[in-house]
């Protein structure tokens, strides 16, 4: 089969994967009040759409509204959307916004918080700069949008859900916060990808989602986290672009953001009588619940030149697969990466093999 052939096939399958999460959980969902921040674009718009699609009443909430003015008008144009201009960093944008959504809605049931400053974003492109050569500047930076904005927004959306004694908040963290067990200690699950303050922001929003799950179990309200695959953000492509320009591919092959969507609106649908205090890795939880391994939903729609650059790795890198899970664990990933990086080596620059070709 060939290449498009394959993410032909890719695509109609991911298509399938929503449409099985819509019916299956647009009876919760439908009429709910969801607020996602970061709603404008990326991620947070790829959520947006599906909740619409589910029936939800969504409101879009975004810093800025720059090249996403057909999303605002779709969303002003449907009843059950809206678009606000909100900086989660801001008190008296947060409280306008909270009262518009109330004016419009009359609630709010469910706060997703997605909106997030991103290594890529503070340290353009690549995002990566080390530790002890970060200032306090970048470290107030970030942890003012992604620790005490999140928490500014949870202030203020939680109200109305605390009064109604039902909600659900859902934060949006990364897989690198975690770390892994072995020989009595723990160790990272991948500090090779070099991203403080960014990732010090996101273990703290984590540890904010353990306790105050507990805290507001009584209130009838559900505090999860999510993280994300390999994703093609927003910010993506310029960065793919960036590393190209170097000579090396992006990591793998990034996943689409609706891979998110399942479980987007299964933790939409829970109050604290459910599913609460949980951190889930949504690859993981994709594979459990039926809707297919991180391949599945890996991005067969690249723009050409990274096409390629995921293409030229894919053929380089040795094949290695296993049952069982969603994908392989990080080192092995990380391992399976240099190996085909480095086959590309042996074979010259990409230039080179542009011209030889």
């Amino acid at each position: 089969m060939s290449e498009s052939g394959g993410g032909t096939v890719a695509t109609a399958r991911q298509r399938q994967l929503v449409e099985r999460a819509l019916g299956e959980w647009q009876g919760e969902v439908a009429g709910r009040v969801i607020v996602v921040t970061g709603g404008a674009r990326g991620i947070g718009r790829s959520l947006c759409e599906g909740l619409l699609r589910a029936g939800a009443k969504v409101v879009a909430a975004d810093l800025t509204w720059d090249d996403a003015d057909d999303f605002r008008k779709q969303l002003e144009s449907d009843g059950s959307g809206m678009a606000v201009d909100m900086d989660i960093t801001d008190d008296a944008a947060l409280d306008a916004a909270r009262d518009a959504v109330i004016d419009r809605f009359g609630t709010v049931d469910v706060l997703v918080n997605n909106a997030s400053l991103v290594s890529e974003t503070l340290f353009p492109p690549t995002g990566h700069r080390n530790t002890l050569d970060t200032t306090d500047r970048d470290w107030e930076v970030m942890f003012g949008v992604n620790v005490f904005g999140t928490l500014k927004a949870i202030r203020r959306f939680i109200e109305p859900m605390r009064a109604q004694q039902r909600g659900s908040i859902v934060n949006v963290v990364s897989s690198g916060v975690l770390a892994v067990a072995g020989g009595g200690g723990y160790h990272g699950l991948r500090p090779w990808t070099v991203e403080m303050p960014y990732q010090a922001t996101k273990a703290a929003v984590m540890a904010l989602t353990f306790y105050l799950a507990e805290e507001v179990r009584g209130d009838g309200v559900a505090v999860n986290a999510i993280m994300p695959g390999h994703t093609r953000a927003s910010w993506f492509d310029a960065t793919a672009r960036a590393f190209n320009e170097q000579g090396i591919a992006y990591f793998m092959r990034p996943a689409i953001p609706e891979h998110l969507l399942p479980i987007s609106l299964f933790l939409a649908a829970q109050d604290s009588a459910g599913t609460s205090g949980r951190l889930y890795y949504v690859p993981e939880w994709n594979y459990d619940h039926g809707y297919g391994d991180y391949a599945a939903w890996q991005d067969h729609e690249l723009p050409p030149e990274l096409e390629e650059i995921y293409s030229r790795l894919e053929a380089a890198t040795p094949s290695y697969e296993r049952a069982g899970v969603a994908h392989l664990p990080f080192d092995a990933q990380g391992a399976l990466y240099a190996a085909g990086m480095a086959n590309l080596g042996a074979q010259n620059s990409w230039t080179s093999n542009d011209s030889a070709q």
